[in-house]
């Protein structure tokens, strides 16, 4: 059953996304003049990413703290990453970030396609020279006001640990001195694994944006780095227990 349910869920991702991207066309033609951090764009992906989430009867997803993310003004957003469709119920925001994601996903028909048309930022992992224009792409945007979101543990989890946060949005969040909201996500590692496309058993997401973390308030990078992953993993384990 879940088998069948899955390629039927991905069958209409297959057959919807071109059409949507069309719309993305459509809205970035007509705001292009008017909307240079192509808001726009961004909340008509958001509305594209989160389709899919509530078309499938298998996920719920319940956001939280939303409130608390700017319209305007620089952050850095920090995430875990346990799933595939971590990317999908994070764009449940509906706030004008830009991503930071993995140069691979930009090389997908269509999906890719829109990343590129809504100006997200390509990291290809282990090349200290991607990792250098992704950092500088990011300072542009900061400087321009556009939040910018991370992964900062670099990869999905494959054991539903925590791992290890890098620097980089913390370098950039004290460079600019700009807040970092962490963000805990929930439950996605039991929907769509780190290996494989089957969908598993009923699945409760949620989104809970934290309390921003100001860069005044810590020593150094390493401060903030630390404070930011220890909130969301105290936010994680608050919701599952120890």
């Amino acid at each position: 059953m879940l088998r069948a349910l899955s390629v039927l869920f991905w069958t209409v991702i297959v057959v919807t996304c071109p059409v949507f991207f069309l719309g993305a066309l459509v809205v970035w033609a007509v705001c292009l003049p008017f909307d240079r951090r192509k808001v726009a764009l961004h909340l008509y992906s958001s509305a594209w990413a989160v389709f899919y989430v509530r078309l499938n009867p298998l996920w719920r997803l319940r956001t939280s703290g939303r409130e608390l993310l700017p319209w305007r003004g620089a952050a850095v957003l920090v995430a875990n990453h346990a799933s595939l469709i971590d990317i999908l119920v994070l764009f449940d925001l509906f706030r004008p970030f830009k991503w930071v994601s993995k140069a691979e996903i930009f090389r997908v028909p269509v999906i890719g396609w829109n990343m590129r048309l809504n100006g997200y930022v390509p990291l290809v992992r282990g090349s200290g020279a991607s990792v250098r224009r992704m950092l500088d792409r990011c300072s542009e945007l900061l400087s321009a006001g556009s939040p910018v979101l991370f992964f900062p543990e670099g990869t999905r989890t494959d054991d539903g640990l925590l791992k290890a946060f890098k620097d980089g949005a913390f370098d950039l969040a004290v460079r600019h001195d700009v807040p970092v909201f962490p963000i805990a996500v929930h439950g996605t590692g039991r929907a769509l694994p780190k290996h494989g496309l089957i969908l598993r058993d009923h699945v409760d997401a949620r989104v809970e944006v934290l309390p921003a973390l100001l860069p005044a308030d810590h020593a150094d990078v390493a401060a903030l780095r630390d404070a930011a992953r220890d909130r969301i993993e105290a936010a994680l384990r608050a919701r599952t227990g120890p």
